[in-house]
């Protein structure tokens, strides 16, 4: 784990995350605002739940389980890459293509992931003809 954290810490990124006065407040501010959107997302379905929101219409009415199924892949692939890159990854070393590939894949999913979790408010409006309200 020392080995990981040197080589973190020789990097490139962590060398401006150390140097550059901004980089650490925006990097906080991001992740502040990131909690704020998953608490919300999590309230939104607590409060339907209890009856203080959008109770005129029924989950599958959303686009809230695809939603969902994205989260749940997107835990379990990002659970998955992680370890398989834990084998994988020797400080100094580069990754293969196919594991560049699935970082981008990651990154698209938990995109979606985000995506969905705003147009949940807007289902009609995203989804048009494809929306369970056409």
């Amino acid at each position: 784990m020392r080995a990981l954290a040197a080589w973190l810490q020789a990097t490139h990124a962590s060398h401006t995350i150390q140097t550059v006065s901004w980089v650490i407040p925006l990097l906080q501010s991001i992740h502040i605002l990131m909690i704020g959107v998953v608490f919300v997302s999590s309230l939104m379905i607590c409060l339907r739940v209890l009856g203080g929101v959008r109770t005129d219409e029924p989950f599958a009415a959303v686009s809230f389980w695809i939603k969902m199924a994205l989260v749940a892949g997107g835990v379990a692939g990002t659970a998955a890459y992680g370890r398989s890159l834990a084998r994988l990854a020797l400080p100094g070393a580069g990754f293969s293509v196919p594991a560049r590939a699935g970082a981008v894949l990651i990154i698209f999913l938990w995109l979606a992931v985000i995506f969905l979790g705003r147009a949940i408010a807007y289902d009609r409006e995203v989804w048009g003809s494809l929306s369970l309200h056409a």
